[in-house]
């Protein structure tokens, strides 16, 4: 299948066509769907969460002022004496309880019962005006519990009985029972307290913390949905048999522990998403329509004049660059003119290119010539080192031993200098660093003191060949520059197990402030002074990079200057995996 689109401009310029229309419109069908629905999701679920925040706000309102108006009777000390049937007057007693139920009296019928479950006093005349039992139900709960307890009418479809019951003992001085304070809250009382708080199109559902339902405007509804919604809650998933176009978002009102679930119409339905996916399968049977017909168009326009470019070219690389094809006005026939300029170009070339052949036989002639001259040239090292071997023959057959050991050491160094080995053990350049000091006590009667401090565990550690002698070399000249007897130490030592630090101190007058700190090339005449640094430095920062090189310090006694290297820390073993 593939090898039948390459194989055919037409056809890869029908697949183009129909891919550069479809794709973009199938995407955009897509995302556009996609993030059209979410965004709604979202705007709806966040107006939903609001209006719940709303409706758990009056809950945890109507729970606030039912706990206070419970705290309000029970420091007051006359309703604990008229609940046990003391001489009170029930005029004194009603103002109480009306002052206690203030925050909740619109929502909430307020009663005060005896210790035996008889109503005493009550906020409304439509109160409950049975006994109620204190061995079972909400008077059971409130003696156990010193704070407010709740209960929940067995059935909420029937609205002439409470729909929630909340009660709180009423205590003695000892603390014993004096009687309880009840609320009802009827059908109507919710509607009052929950009216237009939660929109005009939604339906609100208000269950206990076990599920049972509390109030809904609709009862019958409250009784269907609870035992779905719950399995929804604790599953996470949406269960069979909720409606179809609903949506559900819960909230639990945390002191009263009462779930608020509001039900609300989806905008985007299973129908509505297959009338949108139905327009986007029509769009994209046009779309294939119009892309065949265009590249079917396009491709005999296109067609004709690369066949003509084709079998030009052809005939270029059977070597006839007298070939020229017919141009025109538009893109095909500009690139028709360029191809006709370009086989007129070759055959210029062409010529051309016969007298840069002879050229280059001419050209590596004089390569080869240059390379014997190079050769030639790299004997003179070696006729310098023989040079110095007989100056030291000679200087021992005289007796004179200063110079046959300055001729050895001198030859050493610059047979070592000139070995094509670019990294060298330290343990090789501490020993070239010898031959240089020996050379300059000789120079110096002796004055110089030289001191090396390398572990032995650091000598196979890689460094960049003459690299330290420089560097001595250096203080020497400059730390040293006086005619006094100096010192220069020279140590190496780990760090942090990756890094090989190199060190060269002298005694001598110091380093001037403004050269201190990480190593800065001076310009115009002082540079010529200080090479080796340049040189040493140079190669630290080829070899490792710019974040190595060397660092200048004077010590902190002011006596001396110290010269500092670190590099990595490479071994002779590891560098010869």
């Amino acid at each position: 299948m593939i090898h039948w689109f390459r194989s055919s401009f037409r056809r890869r310029l029908l697949a183009a066509f129909v891919a550069v229309s479809l794709i973009p419109l199938l995407l955009c069908s897509v995302m556009m769907l996609r993030v059209f629905t979410r965004q709604q999701e979202e705007r709806e679920i966040a107006e939903a969460q609001e209006y719940l925040d709303t409706v758990t706000g009056n809950i945890g309102a109507l729970h606030r002022g039912l706990e206070e108006a419970g705290k309000h009777l029970n420091d007051d000390p006359l309703i604990a004496i008229a609940l046990q049937g003391g001489t009170v007057s029930s005029v004194s007693v009603n103002n109480i309880l009306y002052e206690a139920s203030e925050k909740v009296r619109n929502f909430a019928c307020c009663d005060l019962f005896d210790a035996e479950g008889k109503l005493r006093y009550s906020t409304r005349s439509t109160a409950h005006a049975e006994p109620l039992p204190v061995k079972r139900g909400i008077l059971k709960l409130a003696a156990k519990t010193d704070g407010l307890v709740y209960s929940v009418t067995e059935d909420v479809t029937d609205t002439g009985d409470p729909l929630l019951l909340a009660a709180a003992r009423v205590r003695k001085r000892d603390g014993e029972t004096a009687g309880y304070f009840v609320a009802e809250m009827y059908q109507e009382d919710f509607r009052n307290m929950l009216s237009g708080k939660y929109g005009a199109q939604n339906e609100l559902i208000l269950v206990s913390r076990f599920w049972r339902p509390v109030y809904c405007a609709r009862p019958a509804l409250a009784a269907e949905l609870t035992p779905l919604l719950r399995e929804a809650v604790v599953r996470g998933t949406r269960p069979d048999g909720l409606p179809d176009g609903l949506a559900y978002s819960a909230s639990q009102e945390e002191n009263s522990g009462i779930y608020a679930i509001l039900q609300r119409p989806q905008m985007f339905t299973a129908d509505t998403i297959r009338r949108f996916r139905t327009i986007s399968i029509l769009a994209l049977l046009l779309g294939s329509v119009t892309a065949l017909i265009l590249s079917l168009v396009l491709g005999n326009q296109l067609f004709r004049p690369v066949e003509r470019l084709r079998n030009a070219m052809s005939r270029v690389t059977l070597d006839n660059l007298d070939v020229r094809v017919e141009t025109g006005d538009d893109e095909l026939g500009e690139l028709a003119g360029r191809f006709n300029h370009m086989t007129a170009a070759l055959t210029r070339n062409r010529a051309a290119l016969m007298e840069n052949q002879a050229r280059l036989v001419q050209n590596q002639k004089d390569l080869n010539e240059a390379q014997i001259r190079m050769l030639q040239a790299q004997l003179n090292p070696h006729f310098l080192c023989n040079t110095l071997d007989t100056m030291k023959w000679m200087g021992k057959i005289r007796g004179s031993e200063e110079i046959a050991v300055m001729s050895t050491d001198l030859a050493d160094i610059l047979r070592f200098a000139i070995s094509p080995q670019e990294f060298v053990t330290l343990d090789a350049e501490t020993r070239i660093l010898d031959r240089y000091i020996e050379i300059q006590r000789i120079r110096q009667s002796g004055a110089l003191s030289f001191r090396l401090e390398i572990p032995e565990e650091l000598e196979d550690c890689l460094v960049p060949k003459m690299m330290l002698q420089p560097l001595v070399e250096n203080a020497v000249l400059h730390g040293l520059d006086g005619g006094e007897p100096g010192a220069i130490t020279v140590r190496a030592e780990e760090v942090e197990s990756s890094f090989l630090k190199l060190s060269v101190t002298d005694s001598g007058r110091g380093i001037p402030e403004e050269m201190t700190g990480p190593y800065v090339p001076p310009e115009g005449e002082a540079a010529r002074h200080h090479l080796g640094l340049y040189n040493v430095d140079t190669i630290l920062k080829k070899n490792y990079g710019e974040e190595f090189g060397l660092r200048l310090d004077n010590l902190p006694d002011g006596k001396g200057a110290v010269v500092t290297a670190v590099l990595p820390l490479r071994r002779k073993e590891e560098n010869s995996l």
